[in-house]
């Protein structure tokens, strides 16, 4: 056998079956096998795998072993000449295998290959080639240099940023993501370290190529997509403590004397340094808007006090020092408790949803005001005012911080991208219903067809060699490929050609998913059925979090009265503390064999009750209850949970 391809899988289903289809095509002439090892994934995979691909080999783990061990797996029991670990959120053109073979035919002295990777936005990604980090490059790297002089030969090393990208190099590290390995390299050098539990793995097995006498090579004549999904985000505390330990791991095991002690002084260094930067990143990414707000508002309230003691009341002297020292700071807080759960602190900034947030919260103010003490009751016109102008400052604040993030902000609750369809009609139509299902808001343009087609079709634009003109024409913002009728060579020169101004999406054939990246540092979007749902907005989970709070204060204060009605009244009390601590919620989804049955939706807590319990004495199939859970997180709102809680409220206490 010449080939044998390994991915090893953790809850990317939707990349994974793009990815396995792709590889389907690039297989095909070439004796290969595909293995794929699965590390207890949660979202249906495995079920995926076996359904819609049985020529793969299938290794379906218990646990999460890690991704050595995961590859070791399959290395195991793979019986090809050559050997390619391949990550999920990837996507090869179909001639990569071919070329790679040849190539490594060719030249007897590699060990090991790596292709040229594009992001989803068609960007290069530097680490298609990188270079052994040593004490000095990892200084470099770590530091900034190598990011202010990427083409120094000497600052540039880690990324290898003085090679030409277009042009075949040895090199002294491949990116885990894509490993094309001799077998006889693999049997003399030794597996994966199963040390390494994610993240090193692919430097310490490329350094024993070269220490085995083999030779790493970088070809950029084969390409691939790779979305970077991952299991941690860069900026957190978590992937540099992983990230770095794993390089720690690297020095003990390739460094000694003098050279170990300094790269584990650098590692350190950079431990602190980076963990110091991520903590200080992510509050300063929290509470910077909040922050501004609250100044811009203190600020405000302040001219406005002023103007009003002046203008309205004929006294400079009016308002006490405790108006602005105490009451400001209340009207304050409820203007931004107000605009939080409107959902105006979340990514990508929305105005609607900060004026929204001051309307709720001028009302609140008022409502709050009603109850204040005579001494601390001013002047009703002041909070109008005072909401009037939060509502102009703190939108004109975010048109600011637009321009200057370089961020696109409209007032609208979401954008709604000009979007055109590269394949045929049939495939066009699909993926518009697929968009509609999944509830993404788009300006439908038109298609490109890759084949012949009838100039007088409704919505046909032109043909794929007008693409970049059309493309222009129309001013269009997003682009879905289909890959039934396409190629991925095809669609990855487009991207190239048409460049990462656009965003892009590909349709994989015979799938209810359409997938793309538009950052080469987020794990990529999905528009599928099951994938965008009401349940999974931040504003929806912490409004469910808020009405299991407000039921509970409801359900205390009105237990005397209310308790005969509930079923069980001790178990309710049982249940009410789980809910107030956050360890269950009152609505849930509806239990499928027994279990929690959300393993294949958006996780929430197990719920007290659930839609099924709507069906009163109704005995409801499997079938019956996904198609409510999905109903359910798909039309989410807070209106639903209540109602639900409201019709159910002597269950409360049964589950």
């Amino acid at each position: 056998m010449r080939l044998s391809v390994i991915i090893v899988n953790y809850n990317v289903k939707y990349f994974l079956e793009q990815a396995l289809y792709s590889v389907r095509k690039a297989v095909q002439g070439i004796d290969a096998e595909v293995i794929v090892v699965d590390n207890n994934s949660s979202d249906n995979s495995v079920e995926l795998v076996r359904e819609k691909f049985p020529e793969v080999i299938l290794i379906a783990n218990k646990e999460n072993t890690g991704f050595s061990k995961a590859n070791n797996q399959g290395i195991e029991i793979s019986k090809g000449e050559y050997v390619l670990l391949l990550n999920p959120d990837t996507v090869v053109e179909e001639e990569t295998f071919k070329q790679c073979l040849t190539f490594m035919d060719a030249h007897p002295d590699a060990g090991a290959l790596g292709v040229k990777m594009v992001d989803g936005k068609g960007h290069f990604l530097p680490e298609s080639k990188r270079s052994l980090p040593t004490p000095a490059v990892s200084f470099y790297k770590i530091f900034g240099l190598s990011n202010l002089f990427p083409r120094s030969r000497t600052f540039g090393r880690y990324h290898l940023g003085y090679l030409d990208d277009d042009q075949t190099h040895e090199i002294e590290v491949l990116a885990g993501a894509f490993m094309f390995m001799r077998r006889e390299t693999l049997d003399k050098i030794g597996w994966l370290d199963e040390t390494f539990f994610m993240y090193g793995e692919d430097i310490d097995l490329s350094y024993r190529v070269i220490l085995g006498g083999y030779k790493n090579y970088y070809f950029p004549e084969a390409r691939i997509i790779h979305y970077k999904g991952e299991s941690t985000k860069k900026g957190s505390l978590n992937y540099v403590r992983i990230f770095y330990q794993a390089m720690a791991i690297f020095a003990q095991k390739h460094f000694s004397g003098s050279q170990a002690r300094l790269y584990a002084l650098v590692i350190n260094m950079a431990i602190y340094l980076r963990a110091l930067f991520a903590l200080f990143s992510s509050v300063a990414k929290v509470l910077t808007l909040p922050l501004l707000d609250a100044g811009l508002l203190f600020g405000g309230m302040y001219v406005i006090k002023e103007l009003w003691s002046e203008e309205i009341k004929g006294s400079l002297s009016y308002y006490p020092p405790e108006y602005m020292q105490l009451i400001v700071p209340l009207y304050i807080l409820l203007w931004l408790v107000a605009i939080y759960y409107s959902g105006g602190f979340d990514r990508p900034l929305r105005t609607y949803r900060t004026v929204r947030g001051v309307f709720v919260g001028t009302l609140l103010i008022a409502a709050v005001y009603a109850f204040l003490n005579d001494e601390y009751r001013f002047s009703r016109g002041m909070i109008l005012a005072g909401g009037i102008y939060a509502s102009f400052a703190l939108v004109a604040l975010r048109y600011a911080w637009g321009a200057i993030s370089g961020r696109k902000l409209t007032f609208a609750e979401q954008e709604t991208p000009r979007i055109v369809i590269v394949g045929s009609k049939a495939e066009a139509d699909r993926a518009l219903s697929l968009l509609s299902q999944a509830g993404v808001d788009n300006r439908y343009i038109g298609f490109i067809s890759t084949l012949p087609q009838d100039s007088s079709e409704e919505h046909y634009l032109g043909d794929i060699n007008q693409l970049q003109a059309i493309r222009k024409l129309y001013e269009i913002e997003e682009v879905i490929f289909c890959s039934a009728d396409i190629t991925i060579k095809s669609i990855i020169d487009h991207m190239l050609l048409m460049g990462p101004e656009l965003n892009y999406k590909i349709l994989p054939e015979n799938t209810p998913s359409i997938i793309g990246s538009n950052s080469k540092n987020s794990a990529g979007d999905l528009y599928a059925i099951d994938v965008n749902l009401a349940i999974s907005t931040p504003m929806n989970r912490r409004n469910k979090r808020m009405l299991d709070l407000t039921v509970c204060l409801f359900t205390l204060v009105s237990y005397p009265v209310t308790a005969f009605i509930i079923a069980d009244p001790g178990r309710f009390i049982r249940n009410w503390w789980l809910v107030l601590f956050g360890r269950r919620t009152w609505v849930g989804y509806a239990p499928i064999n027994g279990g929690k049955g959300q393993y294949w939706l958006p996780s929430i807590k197990q719920g007290i009750i659930s839609p099924a319990d709507k069906a009163n004495n109704l005995k409801l199939d499997d079938a019956t209850r996904r198609r409510l859970n999905l109903l359910y997180a798909k039309d989410y709102t807070v209106y639903k949970d209540l109602k639900l809680v409201w019709q159910n409220y002597k269950c409360l206490g049964t589950c």
